[in-house]
């Protein structure tokens, strides 16, 4: 009995052990959760970019087109519902033109739905509907830093046209570039140019020659030759000795347009190393001075674009990756700094970027009789885009003059 007793033991040990000794030799399983991140369903694979504010004023229309606010080759595959109790939701955008009555803050979501009606992305805003009487008649000095969107001159035309229109504010646009002769209308804007170039770039002669040419317009020598950047002897030159009340800064496509997903990190890096250095420049004078960082707006719609104005240089997705990209950054970098005076500018939002970019119309091929309208260049709106580009500017100045 007892052999017996032994034996029943034994045979219960090993019934117990021995999967357990199997198991012991083969290479560990890793849980679940243990996966690489990057084979994970991501957060938001069209990665939104909306800002914390969206600024309208009252007789201007304000919309927010779903291709600019998100990054994929085709925003038709996806539903873009927006929930906001202002405002209509149409098929390319959200658009919206206040009246008086609807001063006043807004909750703005926006959902990305799947064909199988699942939502993938999804962020938050706020609509802010600004009182079109902020500012009325308060002398404002403006200073507009950019490439050749501004040096275009349309939007800080159409700027200061809105404050007359509006009454206010009183603006007085400041700077050493006029490329348009018009008594009002200033700048320092010009095309082809970098953060880089305004933080770094010095010639004895800033001002004369060509505008490619020339040396940063804040950059001095000092007594002992040696290149500073003087933004209080900048505005004695150009603002009676007063430091500005608002500076809008509007860059980033020559410094990112050649960029690959390999060097955009890299070269971002040395764009908003360089935009902190203008920063630092204008607040040293007066901490004061509002700064509105106008978001890099999106290209042209269309590759035609992209083939016409630089051949086979740039694609017109890879462009709209590195736009993309930087936008991200400047909405991480400079959002949330309204306690130190700097502001984002939602420009990117208000642009229509099939209708209101250059377009000819072409014959579809050498030998057909038949016509296509087609877009020429890329990153340059027609004169209606840089009204659109205006109208998110001024919106904005009507909120930080109230």
């Amino acid at each position: 009995m007892n052999t017996l007793l032994r034996l029943t033991t034994l045979l219960s040990l090993l019934i117990v052990t021995l999967p357990s000794l199997a198991l012991a030799d083969e290479p560990a399983k890793p849980a679940p959760e243990s996966q690489p991140a990057a084979e994970a369903e991501p957060q938001d694979p069209v990665r939104l970019i909306l800002p914390p504010i969206i600024y309208a004023l009252p007789g201007i229309e304000t919309s927010v087109y779903f291709d600019n606010v998100s990054l994929t080759i085709n925003p038709g595959n996806y539903v873009f519902d927006v929930h906001c109790n202002r405002g209509h939701l149409q098929q390319e955008r959200w658009t919206y033109t206040p009246d008086e009555k609807e001063i006043g803050d807004y909750k703005f979501k926006l959902n990305v739905l799947d064909q199988n009606n699942k939502i993938i992305a999804s962020q938050e805003s706020r609509l802010r509907v600004v009182p079109t009487a902020a500012g009325k008649d308060k002398p404002t000095s403006l200073l507009m830093i950019g490439d050749s969107l501004t040096h275009n001159s349309v939007y800080p035309r159409h700027v200061f046209e809105l404050s007359e229109k509006f009454h206010g504010p009183k603006l007085k646009l400041i700077g050493s570039h006029n490329p348009s002769n018009e008594a009002n209308v200033r700048h320092e804007g010009y095309g082809g140019w970098t953060a880089v170039r305004f933080a770094t770039h010095f010639k004895e002669n800033a001002r004369q020659g060509n505008y490619r040419e020339r040396g940063s317009p804040f950059l001095y020598a000092d007594k002992n030759g040696k290149p500073q950047l003087d933004f209080p002897r900048y505005c004695k030159e150009f603002n009676d000795g007063n430091a500005p009340d608002l500076v809008t800064i509007f860059l980033g496509p020559n410094d990112v347009y050649s960029a690959t997903d390999e060097s955009i990190e890299e070269r971002t890096d040395t764009m908003v190393k360089h935009l902190d250095i203008l920063v630092k420049m204008i607040h040293d004078f007066n901490p004061k001075t509002k700064i509105g960082f106008m978001l890099p707006v999106p290209p042209a719609a269309s590759q035609d674009a992209f083939g016409t104005t630089n051949g086979r240089q740039q694609t017109r997705w890879q462009y709209k990756r590195n736009q993309h990209y930087v936008a991200e950054r400047m909405l991480k970098h400079y959002g949330g700094k309204e306690a130190e005076q700097i502001y984002l500018v939602p420009t990117h939002l208000n642009l229509d970027c099939v209708h209101n970019y250059p377009a000819k119309r072409v014959p579809w091929n050498s030998h057909s009789t038949e016509e296509t309208l087609r877009q020429n260049n890329a990153v340059h709106p027609a004169s209606n885009g840089y009204l659109q580009i205006g109208d998110s500017v001024f919106s904005w100045i009507k909120e930080v003059s109230r």
